[in-house]
């Protein structure tokens, strides 16, 4: 097992908290904001309203989750940063050896990238919650539906209009 896929093991389940030097997002909740009141949250219908202790640990999962992938893109970034100073310490590679560095590299540069789209999306998320407009689909203003956030809480599209997008 390379060194790069026990660090990605440990990254995605530990709490590491780190800051981003590149990243200081909106509605990070570094300013210590508060959840919406789960009375203005929206819900489906048949489905119970939000409780405060919902909110509060969909709040508190997405805080997690920033510092997780905050610490995810740092370690990507040096790992990036280390494979790219080895290729040019590349006399007397082999095509194989240079080429399992090339994979090495595009594999980091793709952990990076997507961490920091989840990043994205989870400050996206975190300041809807903080803010207004969490719980409702972005695409037609229906409810997401509290099922589908307590799943998924970056999720900014209700099913039927995920399920149009995913068909385009």
């Amino acid at each position: 097992m390379s060194t790069s896929t026990a660090r990605r093991k440990t990254g995605t389940t530990g709490r590491e908290a780190a800051t981003s030097r590149t990243h200081v997002p909106a509605g990070s909740g570094a300013r210590g904001a508060e959840a919406a009141d789960p009375a203005d949250l929206p819900v489906r219908p048949g489905e119970d309203p939000w409780t405060a202790e919902e909110v509060t640990e969909l709040h508190a999962e997405l805080a997690a989750d920033l510092l997780r992938l905050r610490a995810e893109i740092e370690a990507s970034e040096a790992a990036v940063a280390g494979l790219m100073r080895d290729s040019n310490d590349g006399a007397g590679d082999d095509q194989v050896d240079a080429g399992t560095k090339n994979i090495n590299r595009e594999s980091e540069l793709a952990l990076a990238s997507n961490a920091r789209d989840s990043l994205a999306q989870t400050e996206h998320a975190l300041a809807r919650l903080e803010g207004t407009g969490f719980g409702l689909c972005e695409s037609c203003g229906q409810p997401v539906g509290k099922a589908r956030l307590q799943a998924f809480p970056r999720a900014t599209l209700c099913v039927s209009c995920k399920a149009k997008q995913e068909r385009r």
